[in-house]
Parts: C-alpha cells; sequence; structure tokens
C-alpha cells in the first residue's frame, strides 16, 4: 500500500463501535473486495483501493488505514470516520488522522 494513517480515538465504547463499523460494512461492501473480519477486540474492512484494522485498546479504538495512494487514503479517512461518528452520535468523539510512515 501506498499511504497509511493511525487515529486513536477516545471512547467509553471502543468494542461497541468496533463491532458496529465491522458489522455495518460487511452488509454494505461487496463480497469480491475482500473479507470483513471481527473479533474480540481487532477487526478488519478490506475497502476498494485500501483496508482499515481496528483494535480496542482501553478506552481507545486505534484505526489503522493502509491505501493504495493518497488520494484514496483521504476518501476511506473521511468514509470511516462520518460512519463512526454517525454510531456515536451521543458522544461523538474526536477523530484526528496522523499519517504512519
Amino acid at each position: 500500500m501506498g499511504a497509511a494513517a493511525e487515529a486513536r480515538v477516545a471512547t467509553e465504547a471502543p468494542r461497541r463501535y468496533l463491532a458496529q463499523l465491522c458489522k455495518h460494512f460487511q452488509h454494505k461492501l461487496p463480497v469480491t473486495l475482500g473479507p470483513v473480519t471481527l473479533g474480540e477486540a481487532q477487526g478488519r474492512i478490506e475497502f476498494a483501493g485500501g483496508a482499515c484494522d481496528l483494535t480496542a485498546e482501553g478506552e481507545t479504538l486505534v484505526l489503522r488505514l493502509a491505501a493504495e495512494d493518497t488520494v484514496t487514503l483521504v476518501r476511506l479517512e473521511d468514509v470511516v470516520a462520518r460512519h463512526l461518528l454517525r454510531f456515536a452520535f451521543r458522544d461523538p468523539p474526536e477523530i484526528s488522522w496522523t499519517p504512519v510512515g
């Protein structure tokens, strides 16, 4: 992958949001893109042109995106952040992406 970013999102419910994101995209994305995996405290969502690894660490949801290029990375950052904010509408977290690598 050509570009990567990470967001460490402080939340009281990282496992719940991890599961909601994975289950949502499992139903929305075509199976041909790759599987969505969901474990106890980890998940992975395969998108066209990239992937998001999710990990619940204490009261933090760690989102790691890798994409084929910067344009795709920015698009995926927006997609993941918008969906997380939709699920966490009662107490919207701050989502700040930091370039990795």
